[in-house]
Order: C-alpha cells, then structure tokens, then sequence
C-alpha cells in the first residue's frame, strides 16, 4: 500500500525527482515589487510595502488593524505581552504545537499549562479547557488564580494545527466566562474560516506566520491581528524599538524590540496576497484528490472538521500506530518523497517536562499516528 500512495503522490507533482514537503512558489509579482523597493532604497522597516501588506493582509481576514513583524514566534510573544502576560503567569495552551507556541510564552517570563486536543480538529479542545478551569481555577483577590502552582491565569493560547480550525468559537466563549484573554497562534491557518469567520480573529490578538513553508511567504515574519486600536498601537510602539517620533532626536520611553518587518519582506509577501485565492483554490483541490484516494483504506486522511473551512496547509493521515507511523515514514522518504510527522507534544521534551498538564490521551495518540503529506501547490 505505501508503494501505491507514493505512485500517487508522484501523479500529483509530475516531473518533481524529490518532492518536497511544502516548498514556495513564486507566480506572480514577486520579483517586480522586489525590484522596486530595491530602487526606492526602501529596504530596511521603513518602506510603503510594509503598509500595503498589512493592509492587504487586515482586509483578508476582516481584521481592522495588522502589525507586521519579523517573525511569527516574535509575533506571538508581543500579542502575550499585549494581552497582559508577564513573568509568573501561567499560560494555557495545547501540547500538540510547534515549540515556537511554548517558547513565547516562556519569552514573556510565563509557564504553559498544557490542554489535551480534539481528534477531529487537531487543535485545543473545548472540553478538556473547560474541564481543567473547573478543577484547577480559583478566584482570589479579584484575580484568577491556578490552585495548582498559585500563579495567574493570564491567558489561553490555542493553535489551528496545519491549518484546521479548532473549535474557536466554544474557547472564545469558554475564555469570556472565566474571564481569561484569548489570543489565537492562526501561524498555519492563512485562508482558514470557522463559522465563516477568518481564524485568527476571534480573540483580543491573532497571529499569522509567514515562514518559507506557509502558504504565503515573506521569506521570514509574522503579523499581530486586532480589531482594537490601542493595541494595534502599541503593538507598533514596542516592536519598533519603541521609539518616540521625533524629527531628529532618539527617544525611547520603555523597552521595546527592534521587530518590525523589513520593507523587502513585505514587498515579497504583498505579491504572494495577491496569489493567494489562486494558492488555496490548488491546496484545496489537492485535499479533495487525497481524499478520494484514501477512502476506503482503513486509514483516516483528516479532512477539515464541521463548520470549518481549512486551508489544508498540511495534508495528514492518520496511521495505525507508532510502528507503522515510522515505516512509512522511512518508505516514502527513502523513494525521495519528503513526509513527516507530527511535532513530538511539548510535554515530551525535556525543556518542558516539568510543565503543568492535564490528561494528553489524544495529544499522545496523534503524535504517535499522524504524518504529514507532501501539500506545495504545483503551478
């Protein structure tokens, strides 16, 4: 059977001798507007490319603001602290994450608790949060308290694994009720919709990466979403060393971080905006091939959950168990068709071992099932 997937995979990107994971393509006018910023000397975080991309990238995703920065990890550690995060707050968060998720919460000097995910979503579970707040929560001197280490819930950081929407709107409700700040890790979930509602858009702050592997590339950044003006503000205000404007002097009235996204960067992803109807409409049709492909195998090919619309950033396939999880993997790789599987959960890694956790019984289980599928669009 892996011999088959591999001849369909192949029928998939003809021509392709080593068929990558998710490589970048570049159709339309990337190189014009590169050019361009290149001539106007406009290279650095200062530039009209950097504008025009975070207002192309706020109309997609109906946000009224977007900060663009230069990376997603960076990104989410400034929507931490925007969100009220600080040092000696606990964090809630899912497991089943790129350790970029972790890590800007341990950047903001704060701890992750880490929640068990849905199956069907890859993402945070409802009621596993919901769960956890009732066992774990206490109010004490107007603040929320984890009984367990005494610290601070400060906020809830849930992430759209591969680009399939969790089930935003139950965590949005969840977090309103117990009064903790949601803020959205949307990194992989460009052109993803729950509810017919753009991912990223459903709590204080989202972020979007732009890595060389997401659907659209700037080469390297992030970007901060918000529908709140204050702090679509001082999101701009911190990331820009924060510097008081000033026609000559150099003033800087709190410490700030030089993370604004280069002018180049922008011009490269305002070309890839413009492409990205066209990137999704191929990534979806993809999906639907690997869908039919598979039915019937026995095998799960994970496909987006109810009243969700997924980019299909990640195609994935959901395996028997951990052995036959690694024998495809050491197949196809070795006939030069890249696949992968999932991130090993966070509370698996020494850096995180000591963590706070709830049960992970389906975190585990989908670490140990799950692999990735080559998902690049083939222009």
């Amino acid at each position: 059977m892996f011999e088959d997937i591999i001849g369909f995979i192949r029928d998939q990107y003809p021509g392709v001798e080593t068929i990558p994971l998710h490589a970048p393509v570049f159709p339309g006018r990337e190189k014009a507007y590169l050019e361009e910023c290149i001539d106007s000397t406009y290279v650095s975080s200062v530039g009209p490319f950097v504008e025009a991309f975070e207002k192309a990238l706020a109309d997609f995703v109906g946000s009224r603001h977007a900060v663009a920065v230069v990376n997603g990890t960076q990104a989410l550690f400034v929507a931490l602290k925007l969100a009220g995060v600080e040092g000696g707050c606990d964090v809630l968060t899912q497991s089943l994450t790129f350790v970029a998720t972790a890590n800007a919460i341990r950047y903001a000097g704060a701890q992750p608790v880490f929640i068990d995910v849905d199956e069907d979503t890859l993402g945070l579970s409802p009621r596993a949060l919901e769960a956890f707040l009732q066992s774990h929560a206490v109010i004490s001197a107007g603040r929320l308290l984890n009984r367990t280490s005494g610290r601070p819930l400060a906020a809830c950081l849930p992430m759209h694994t591969l680009g399939h929407p969790c089930r935003i709107d139950e965590i949005s409700r969840i977090c309103t009720e117990w009064g903790v700040p949601l803020v959205e890790d949307a990194a992989e979930s460009l052109g993803s919709f729950y509810l017919d509602r753009h991912t990223g858009t459903f709590g204080r702050l989202g972020v979007f990466s732009f890595n060389g592997n997401k659907i659209v590339t700037t080469g390297g950044g992030g970007i901060i979403v918000t529908d709140d003006e204050a702090l679509a503000r001082r999101a701009r205000h911190l990331t820009t060393t924060a510097k008081v404007p000033h026609p000559w002097e150099f003033l800087h009235d709190e410490l700030g971080y030089n993370f604004r996204m280069p002018n180049l960067n922008a011009a490269l992803g305002l070309a890839q905006m413009e492409s990205l109807p066209r990137f999704l409409g191929h990534k979806r049709a993809l999906a639907g091939r690997y869908a039919g492909f598979f039915e019937g195998t026995g095998w799960r090919f994970v496909q987006q959950p109810a009243a969700g619309m997924s980019n299909y950033w990640l195609n994935a396939l959901l395996l028997d168990d951990e052995p036959q999880r690694d024998a495809f993997l050491r197949t196809t790789n070795e006939a030069k068709v890249m696949t992968r599987c999932l991130w090993r959960p966070m509370h698996m890694l020494d850096l995180y071992r000591h963590c706070q956790t709830g049960a992970l019984p389906v975190t585990e289980s989908l670490y140990r099932r799950l692999v990735n599928l080559p998902s690049g669009v083939f222009l």
